[in-house]
């Protein structure tokens, strides 16, 4: 039993995906019926904006990762890469995602739609 739960844990840590992806905003996404927290990523709020730029860049960067989830194939390396954690505060998965072989997270700071992690939230307001 102890050496399925290990072969289970090494498929969840880093495996392609191919069910019906969905965005929720630029920083979580469904994957498989898990909630994923991207690991490297502060993107901006939709939900509890603090400001009217805030909700329109987060509008943006929810609408790109769904266009990258839509991109596939779709890889997930389950753990944030800095701290180790699988689990966030809110029992979501903690993970980097590959779409192509490149990094979702490093893809949408690039494009201006997020920020990196630091550990704590930042303002979008300015």
């Amino acid at each position: 039993m102890r050496r399925l739960r290990i072969i289970m844990l090494f498929v969840l840590t880093v495996s392609p995906v191919a069910a019906n992806p969905l965005a929720l905003d630029g920083d979580t996404v469904i994957i498989d019926r898990h909630h994923i927290r991207i690991a490297n990523i502060d993107a901006p709020e939709i939900h509890q904006y603090k400001c009217e730029t805030e909700l329109r860049l987060g509008l943006l960067a929810k609408r790109r990762m769904a266009e990258l989830l839509e991109e596939g194939p779709i890889v997930v390396h389950q753990g944030d890469p800095t701290s180790g954690r699988r689990i966030d505060r809110y029992g979501r998965m903690l993970a980097t995602i590959e779409i192509g072989g490149e990094d979702v997270g490093e893809i949408l700071i690039a494009e201006g739609l997020a920020r990196r992690w630091t550990g704590r939230r930042r303002t979008w307001c300015h």
